[in-house]
């Protein structure tokens, strides 16, 4: 460890936890990355510009490369991040009961995340749809590049009251949302700024982009001036001629 200051500061156990141990598997529940071993499991974030890489060990650290697993290979897993933002948590038992893990909704690509569950999700409540769709107790993922554009694919208005939305609707949300998603993971993200993976390569996801930062400019299905707003802190964009 080089440094523990991370969002929550790395176990001085954690070390003595890893050592000699045999990596069983590499799994992902939401954005945490879970590496388990025989005893327990450790708990991964990237934060918002972490990453992970294979490295040689003779690799010199840069800056902000925070802590190495070493690998009887004559490797290691290098966890660079510039904000720390990440965590590294160790976890014996079920990592799904984790406090971190508990309570999120289903992964977005997932049988458990139907029409007809997301139609429940959105009774009684009077949060805009946008709001309800990146809360992570009701599905994980689906972040403010991604919520934007598949609103704008179902033609559902950021602002409308999720309990207006009917079950025609919640079934255009859902398969906006997973088409959405599916391809932006086919061409690696998105990078609207400095966003690369553990390649370092650029995502081309924003070639796609029917709203998200291109306020003022025209539709591409309707020529209508894209609007943006401020919605919870953050950029909404929305087109008032396709979406309602």
């Amino acid at each position: 460890m080089r440094d523990r200051r991370l969002r929550w500061p790395i176990p001085k156990t954690f070390e003595a936890s890893v050592r000699d141990q045999t990596i069983r598997s590499v799994e992902r529940r939401a954005k945490y990355l879970l590496i388990g071993f025989d005893s327990g499991t450790a708990l991964v974030h990237l934060g918002m510009s972490g990453s992970l890489r294979m490295l040689s060990s003779a690799t010199t650290p840069r800056a902000h490369d925070h802590w190495d697993l070493a690998l009887d290979t004559g490797q290691v897993l290098r966890f660079h991040d510039p904000r720390r933002f990440g965590s590294l948590h160790w976890v014996v038992g079920d990592p799904l009961l984790h406090p971190l893990l508990a309570k999120l909704g289903p992964e977005p690509l997932s049988p458990d995340f139907d029409p007809p569950y997301l139609h429940r999700a959105t009774r009684k409540r009077s949060i805009a749809i946008k709001h309800l769709i990146m809360n992570s107790q009701i599905v994980v993922g689906v972040g403010n590049i991604y919520a934007s554009e598949a609103l704008f694919r179902a033609r559902i208005s950021p602002r409308r009251a999720a309990r207006r939305i009917t079950r025609e609707e919640s079934k255009a949300l859902v398969s906006a949302i997973q088409e959405v998603l599916s391809e932006a993971i086919k061409i690696g993200g998105t990078t609207l700024r400095d966003y690369v993976n553990a390649e370092g390569t650029p995502g081309y996801f924003a070639q796609r982009l029917f709203v998200y930062e291109r306020s003022k400019q025209p539709c591409r299905i309707c020529r209508s001036p894209i609007k943006q707003f401020t919605q919870g802190q953050r950029s909404t964009y929305w087109c008032p001629g396709c979406q309602r």
